[in-house]
């Protein structure tokens, strides 16, 4: 083989991991990372302070430990998404809200999406194992393992009960948790305002996605998929959604009363949250599926930022 033979190989090499690459990162719609992130960095916040018997938070430190709280995020959401859609590939094709994802459509094959996927996990277990390697801490590199499995079993629990989203709601919840334990583990047990936050994105989560499979009610019946819309109808998902909802805000007021730090800008986080939950079913109610990407990614996005935000501005004060 010659010198331009081999360049020519490696140009087309590399173009085809670019190609799975840039499909990878359009399917797995990373904007919606937005609903976890802010959970993860306001539970780091609550839990950093109070390192070290409250002294001073080292900030070049914890900017170190954010940041690979971040990148842990990332790696993991892409993997968990990668395999929900290598292990959906054939469900999505037979469905056309989702016929055009990258696997059914074929800009992106298995193999392809199944290597992206891999080295996403290994790139997490890599981050997690930074804290015990520069901090001491290897419960992130203990749990990393099974926290990948935990996302990625989500992706199965349509086969065989209704119950999909809390599942997926667990899933999340496990972001403040994690970022808490890889800040720092031996405060966790004693900060409940992280615990009542999981607690609250299980259930925010669960509910929203309880909306977003009502675009799919009919087929999930014809496939013979679970969900809670396909079990109860239009109707028993709407009413189950906003059961759901009303246990996130009451898990969020317990969060904020239960830690002293959190404040008035929490507390108008909370009141702000609990109108924009109210709004979300008052759009679904009355445009019904015409309204379900307002009430779906752009109201529960802006819950997420809200909180987080209104969170580390009042530990921070």
């Amino acid at each position: 083989m010659t010198t331009a033979q081999a360049s020519r190989g490696a140009g087309r090499t590399g173009g085809r991991i670019a190609a799975v690459l840039r499909e990878s990162a359009a399917d797995v719609k990373l904007a919606h990372s937005v609903f976890a992130l802010p959970f993860a960095v306001l539970a780091a916040f609550m839990v950093a302070p109070r390192v070290h018997h409250d002294a001073p938070i080292d900030w070049r430190t914890f900017g170190v430990m954010l940041a690979i709280v971040v990148a842990c995020m990332f790696f993991a959401r892409t993997w968990a998404m990668l395999f929900n859609r290598i292990a959906d590939a054939r469900i999505d094709a037979g469905n056309p809200r989702t016929s055009r994802r990258a696997i059914p459509a074929g800009r992106m094959t298995r193999r392809g999406a199944s290597g992206v996927a891999i080295a996403c996990a290994g790139a997490f277990v890599a981050c997690a194992s930074l804290f015990g390697v520069f901090f001491a801490n290897w419960w992130p590199a203990m749990l990393a393992v099974p926290v990948l499995l935990w996302i990625a079993f989500y992706s199965l629990t349509k086969r065989f009960t209704p119950l999909c989203h809390v599942f997926l709601g667990g899933a999340l919840a496990a972001s403040p948790l994690a970022a808490a334990i890889a800040v720092g583990p031996e405060l966790l047990p004693s900060t409940p305002a992280v615990w009542w936050l999981a607690g609250m994105v299980l259930l925010w989560v669960a509910g929203f996605d309880v909306i977003y499979a009502l675009q799919d009610l009919d087929f999930d019946r014809g496939a013979g998929l679970h969900s809670i819309p396909a079990s109860l109808g239009w109707r028993g998902a709407i009413w189950t959604s906003r059961a759901l909802h009303a246990g996130a805000l009451a898990m969020l007021i317990v969060a904020w009363r239960a830690d002293a730090r959190l404040g008035v800008i929490f507390g108008a986080g909370v009141v702000l949250v609990g109108g924009l939950l109210v709004t979300e079913h008052l759009v679904l109610a009355r445009r019904g599926k015409a309204g379900l990407d307002m009430a779906f990614f752009t109201l529960n996005g802006v819950v997420s930022c809200v909180l987080g935000c209104a969170g580390v501005a009042d530990v921070l004060s």
